[in-house]
């Protein structure tokens, strides 16, 4: 039988790039010890008044069909957030709410680009990225950034990219995998190219409550931007809710319509249970969300300093998020060789960096989603791989 040409385009390198995590979960179901940091799903429970809150609405019988759009509540809640965070004044009807920051990257795409439009995006770029563009069948134009430079982008390595085709721009800071915070100065310039040449920017800000160098910058806070940047967020980094599938978009409010249609057309809202304990993270202020912060940023610290003392190993400092991107060019191995290497002869799931682009070739990328001793086990066991690799080049 045949298949829609949407699945070849849906089905790219960044598809296959979870291969090795499947590997990694089939081990781990043999009763093989496999330390898990292929994924960015963090290790800590959700914040106990957030699971109540979620209790006590499906107790009050909150579950009939939600606000396309998002409660109200919820919306003023990030609307408050979003201006508290950005100094960019935005309202509850500018904000819709989204099972997920994929799935609005996703609908963000769909309604702002056409076949053929060209978008630009940094690179290495998180692997999805590639099948949401394709899905569309606009063509995905990487702005490659180097290691050297801390994996930060270059505002005129991207000027360079921009052809009368060029609809929009999609930066992720801080980035996945690489950690890397864009500062002021890079958003300024980049602000002045999407005005000049009258490009979308979607700004996929999912870890910028995770920074830890420096301070974040929301872009569409910068003149000129509100009405054509697209701001993604979501609370499953920053509050453990990965598997609550709880994100949002702020935008100018036509966009914001738009994707309300959208919705309407193949999610129908969220339950209204979710968006209530959402509610509830968002408006307390709730310790454990700065204990996680400063456990990820201590594990960091951890990795950083444990994979630097050995030769064949170069772990580059995150600004933020829950990842450690690590240059194993020194061992000779490719990064998938040493990946595959290192979870069957050593038992630790990574990805390698080849997943999301060029830039990040010879390098793996390390989740910080596990506790310190095991974190600090992991990185013995990197390191015993890399040394075993050295004195095997050197007999």
């Amino acid at each position: 039988m045949r298949y829609s040409a949407l699945t070849q385009r849906i089905a790219g390198d960044g598809a296959a790039a979870w291969r090795i995590h499947d590997r990694a979960l089939a081990l781990r179901e043999q009763g093989v010890d496999v330390l898990l940091l292929s994924i960015g799903d963090p290790d800590f429970d959700t914040p106990r008044p957030i699971v109540q809150a979620a209790i006590d609405s499906l107790e009050a019988g909150d579950t009939h069909y939600p606000p396309v759009r998002g409660t109200q509540g919820l919306r003023d809640s990030i609307a408050r957030r979003h201006r508290q965070r950005s100094g960019q004044a935005v309202s509850a009807e500018q904000v819709i709410v989204m099972p997920g920051a994929q799935c609005a990257v996703y609908s963000v795409a769909q309604c702002l680009l056409d076949p053929g439009d060209e978008v630009i995006v940094a690179e290495p770029m998180y692997v999805t990225y590639e099948g949401v563009f394709g899905a569309i069948g606009a063509k995905v134009l990487p702005v490659a950034v180097r290691p050297e430079n801390g994996f930060r982008v270059d505002p005129a390595d991207v000027a360079a990219l921009i052809t009368p085709k060029t609809r929009a721009l999609l930066l992720n800071s801080p980035n996945n995998p690489s950690g890397a915070c864009l500062p002021l100065l890079v958003w300024q310039e980049l602000a002045s190219l999407c005005v000049r040449h009258e490009l979308w920017l979607i700004s996929d800000e999912v870890y910028s409550d995770l920074v830890y160098e420096g301070q974040h910058v929301s872009p569409a806070s910068l003149p000129g931007m509100a009405e054509r940047t697209a701001t993604i967020n979501s609370l499953s980094k920053s509050h453990a809710m990965s598997g609550w599938r709880v994100g949002w978009v702020v935008g100018p409010k036509r966009l914001v319509d738009h994707l309300e249609h959208l919705s309407l057309c193949m999610l129908f809202g969220i339950p209204e249970f979710i968006q209530n304990a959402a509610q509830r993270a968002l408006d307390e202020d709730l310790p454990e969300v700065a204990q996680m912060r400063e456990a990820y940023r201590q594990r960091r610290d951890l990795v950083c300093a444990s994979l630097n003392q050995c030769p064949g190993l170069r772990a580059i400092r995150p600004d933020g998020g829950m990842f450690v991107m690590v240059d194993v060019r020194p061992t000779g191995w490719s990064a998938q060789h040493f990946a595959e290497r290192l979870l069957e002869g050593y038992g630790v799931s990574v990805l390698a960096g080849e997943a999301f682009g060029p830039s990040a070739a010879g390098h793996i990328r390390l989740g910080l989603v596990v506790d310190l001793p095991q974190l600090a086990d992991a990185c013995r066991r990197i390191v015993l791989c890399t040394m075993d690799r050295l004195e095997a080049r050197r007999a």
